[in-house]
């Protein structure tokens, strides 16, 4: 994507390398340390980290298991706080947000997208795309049309009828992404979005994100696979809690 369709959209480009510090970024996390008390000792999970990113960009967050990616995924997604630091989510200081406000960001400001699509099976693939709209009050006409216009977004046309066990496993995740982007979040979360496909399938679910990205979508996907992380613009690496920049690509 150029940095002229980038403005015309209103955003920021992305920086070229290094981890931004501007203050307005529209995504920053400063100084974020987790820790948990394990038995007599506490395990220090994340140090230190520091993470900015702007509206538009399409980061990989790349480490093996147990590197501390899922705790950091968590309190990216406000499903957990840390003990100290600095997290700001388009102009919402995290730390200073009571539980209903931290629902309402993850209800209605990021689209969740993990391994597993985790679909509800008695429903079809319309339903299931209608359930973050149904939580929301959404009309029933308006959320139907909605969700009709996200499976076709996914190339889904013709499986809006269709429950879960009539679906490949790409094309669960794709309702997973459907239902992910129906409220129109400003930040996409995926939570290893390929680990339960196969490298076909996988590759067409990431051409999915770079169209997804190239059209303004803001997306950090967690993942413990280069091959994977190599198709974000921009990728950083985490090992045992440290947060370092890594090298983006564009040519996946």
């Amino acid at each position: 994507m150029s940095m002229n369709s980038l403005k015309r959209r209103g955003q920021s480009p992305a920086p070229a390398s290094g981890i931004s510090d501007t203050e307005n970024a529209f995504f920053r996390m400063e100084k974020i340390n987790k820790s948990y008390r394990m038995g007599e000792e506490q395990a220090h999970i994340l140090k230190d980290v520091d993470l900015s990113l702007e509206r538009g960009e399409y980061l990989s967050v790349l480490g093996p298991s147990g590197s501390g990616k899922s705790t950091l995924m968590n309190i990216i997604g406000c499903l957990d706080v840390a003990n100290s630091g600095r997290y700001v989510l388009d102009g919402h200081v995290i730390e200073d947000l009571g539980e209903a406000e931290l629902a309402r960001i993850r209800s209605r400001e990021i689209g969740f997208i993990f391994q597993n699509s985790q679909l509800l099976p008695r429903l079809t693939a319309q339903k299931n795309v209608e359930l973050p709209l149904i939580y929301a009050g959404v009309p029933v006409r308006e959320r139907r049309r909605r969700a009709r216009e996200m499976l076709e977004r996914v190339g889904l046309s013709d499986r809006m009828g269709h429950t879960p066990n009539q679906l490949s496993g790409g094309q669960q995740q794709r309702v997973a992404i459907a239902r992910a982007l129906v409220g129109n979040p400003t930040l996409l979360l995926a939570d290893e979005p390929t680990g339960a496909l196969d490298q076909k399938t996988g590759r067409q679910v990431m051409g999915l994100f770079r169209e997804l990205n190239d059209e303004g979508r803001t997306i950090i996907m967690i993942t413990h696979d280069m091959n994977i992380a190599k198709y974000a613009r921009r990728v950083v690496h985490i090992i045992d809690g440290v947060l370092t920049e890594g090298g983006g690509t564009a040519d996946a």
